[in-house]
């Protein structure tokens, strides 16, 4: 059988398939110690710094365990560039007959029955709508899988996607009379018979709540299982483990009953004038607040808003059409799917109103057209590492950006890890000769009236420095909508803006256009690898502190003030250096990379804790003379 060696070292497999193979003595290292932890049954978190190759140093240990493996990334882009690029490269390496696979959620497959529905139903379609169906149906009799990624000539924000796609609340189950044929069932089979399958964080966190209420599981028992980005798994469990319901809920729901009622009634007289006074109730909550999307806190709402008038009309006019439901469950399985999920709903609305517990958040968020009641544990590590038991495996934590200064105690607090071995890679990346760190120390403090113009004038004057091949990060949408009007008209080099087109299209177009600038907020933060000339320049508006004004941040800063901890040094500034290392390493991807990062917040240098998120940062030579950035591009 082949070793470590074997696979990482100058004359080893991969020297053999890859032209320009460079030895990295921290990825082999890597690679033994994940082998190690797994051959033990201890789990691990470990920080692999930027360009040690971390994605081949945990799959090569973890195929040649011979074990059951779950992979876990962040994105379902990045469960695709593991399958399609990464995984056959260590497969031929490994000379491996492993049988692998993707899983992802339900989301992102054809939903047989749904896409029926939408044929029979197309009268709201619009012309593209109809040829966007036409293409699905043409597709649905070739593909196997029923990735409906595989569609690329249909745009991700298509109504028809909504309609061609189950949810967990509207799935028949076993019930539906296309279960066999069902792709999302079946892909769960196949995931149960592989030997590797690569999932991602949101699947796996939902598949440990289903196995928690005892709805069953999506995914297979595993014997190890390895977490990628792992740094963004305490805010998307705050997330899975919360509760929630919204009006954008309560909405399909009245959809999905119109249907029903035409697939399996249509003599309910009562249903429509029922069905309009509760949309009228739903909507009447939407207008308690206002245009902008918000995070409140639910008790200084309900004491001080119309929301404790409006949400009792809107459980009022909610009762009524439960009651009709009741009576027609028994006339098809599509009413009764509806009647199950408006009892659920109410029951979930009336007891948000009257629960008061200290261990959970009550707070309400305003997103576009929709309202959503949320309740959010306070501390989630407890039921991170309950839930994590079921599965009785070893796991693998890793990321760029786990520790501050090679201590895990802030991400291992967060879930639990206190107990896991510990292990930090530095980057091969020789920053102090291929970065310079540009802290402009005269522009005004960043909650200054007068920043934001400072910062713009500033980062016009670094663009025409290094001609463009450049990221503006922003810490707030606002920041960017603004900076974006007035850097369009006022430099000369192509300009790509987050939200203008889907994420992987513009970071496309950004490789593919010389001098180019993106301007994005935290969803270019990280998971972006941009190598070469086309990137030598990042500059990062602000420290990325949370919003202090957002209840979920409060309750737990309160929670921290209670346990005698300081809110502040424990929790906010180890956050934001985990978010700036994030920032600050998209800047260098390959060893022939050079570039400036700037951050254009003096907060890094002036305040005690500054010194705190500079040793969290790769090792680069700090300047505050803009002529010394002028240098380093000449």
């Amino acid at each position: 059988m082949k070793t470590v060696k074997d696979i990482f070292s100058d004359t080893g497999s991969l020297a053999n398939l890859i032209s320009d193979y460079q030895h990295r003595p921290e990825q082999e290292d890597m690679a033994n110690k994940i082998l190690s932890a797994i051959s033990e049954g201890e789990s691990l978190v470990c920080e692999a710094g930027t360009g040690t190759g971390k994605t081949v140093a945990y799959l090569v240990p973890a195929l040649l365990s011979k074990q059951k493996i779950i992979v876990s990334t962040g994105t379902r882009h990045l469960q695709d560039q593991l399958y399609q690029k990464d995984l056959p490269l260590v497969l031929d390496a490994l000379e491996s007959s492993a049988t692998t696979m993707v899983l992802k959620g339900r989301a992102n497959y054809l939903c047989l029955q749904h896409m029926d529905i939408a044929i029979n139903d197309t009268k709201d379609l619009s012309y593209q709508n109809m040829s966007d169906l036409q293409e699905v149906v043409q597709w649905s009799s070739s593909t196997k899988t029923g990735d409906i990624n595989e569609l690329g000539m249909i745009e991700e924000n298509s109504v028809i996607r909504s309609k061609i796609t189950s949810t967990t609340e509207n799935c028949l189950g076993q019930s539906c009379p296309d279960y066999d044929a069902c792709f999302v069932f079946k892909n769960r089979k196949s995931a149960l018979e592989a030997d590797l399958v690569i999932t991602n964080h949101h699947l796996l966190l939902s598949d440990m709540g289903l196995r928690e209420k005892g709805f069953g599981e999506v995914l297979p028992l595993a014997d190890v299982i390895i977490f990628d980005e792992a740094h963004q798994l305490p805010e998307l469990a705050s997330t899975y483990f919360s509760q929630t319901m919204s009006s954008r809920q309560l909405l399909e729901l009245i959809s999905d009953i119109k249907t029903a009622d035409h697939e399996e009634a249509g003599d309910l007289e009562e249903l429509a004038g029922a069905l309009a006074r509760f949309e009228k109730a739903i909507r009447d909550v939407r207008l308690v607040f206002s245009r902008k999307d918000q995070r409140l806190n639910w008790l200084e709402v309900w004491e001080k808003s119309l929301l404790s008038t409006e949400l009792p009309k809107l459980l009022s006019a909610y009762q009524l059409v439960i009651d009709i439901l009741e009576t027609a469950s028994g006339r098809g399985k599509l009413l009764d799917n509806c009647w199950q999920r408006a009892k659920a709903h109410y029951n979930y609305i009336d007891s948000y109103i009257e629960t008061n517990n200290e261990e959970s958040i009550r707070w309400i968020e305003i997103r576009g057209h929709h309202v959503y009641l949320n309740q959010t544990p306070v501390n989630i590590s407890e039921t991170f590492q309950q839930r994590l038991s079921e599965y009785n495996a070893t796991c693998i934590f890793t990321s760029a950006s786990l520790a501050i200064n090679d201590d895990f105690n802030y991400y291992s607090r967060q879930l639990g890890l206190e107990t896991c071995r510990t292990q930090v890679w530095n980057s091969p990346f020789d920053y102090p000769t291929q970065t310079c760190l540009y802290v402009p120390l005269d522009l005004p403090e960043p909650n200054s009236p007068a920043f934001f113009d400072a910062f713009i004038e500033r980062t016009i004057k670094l663009l025409s420095y290094s001609e463009g091949h450049a990221f503006v990060l922003f810490t707030s949408h606002q920041a960017l909508a603004k900076a974006a009007e007035i850097l369009s008209k006022a430099i000369k080099y192509p300009i790509f803006i987050q939200g203008h087109a889907p994420r992987s299209e513009l970071l496309n177009q950004f490789r593919n256009t010389k001098h180019a600038v993106l301007l994005g907020t935290s969803s270019f933060w990280e998971g972006v690898d941009v190598k070469g000339e086309a990137l030598s320049l990042v500059i990062i508006d602000k420290l990325p502190f949370a919003s202090p004004d957002d209840p979920v941040l409060q309750a737990r800063l309160n929670h921290f003030s209670k346990q005698g901890g300081n809110p502040f040094m424990d929790h906010q500034v180890p956050q934001a250096a985990i978010s700036l290392k994030q920032g600050v390493g998209r800047l260098i991807r390959d060893i022939t990379d050079r570039g400036v990062c700037v951050i254009c917040d003096k907060r890094i240098v002036s305040k005690g804790y500054g010194k705190q998120i500079i040793k969290a940062l790769p090792p680069m030579p700090i300047s505050h003379d803009l002529e010394d950035v002028q240098r380093f591009f000449n």
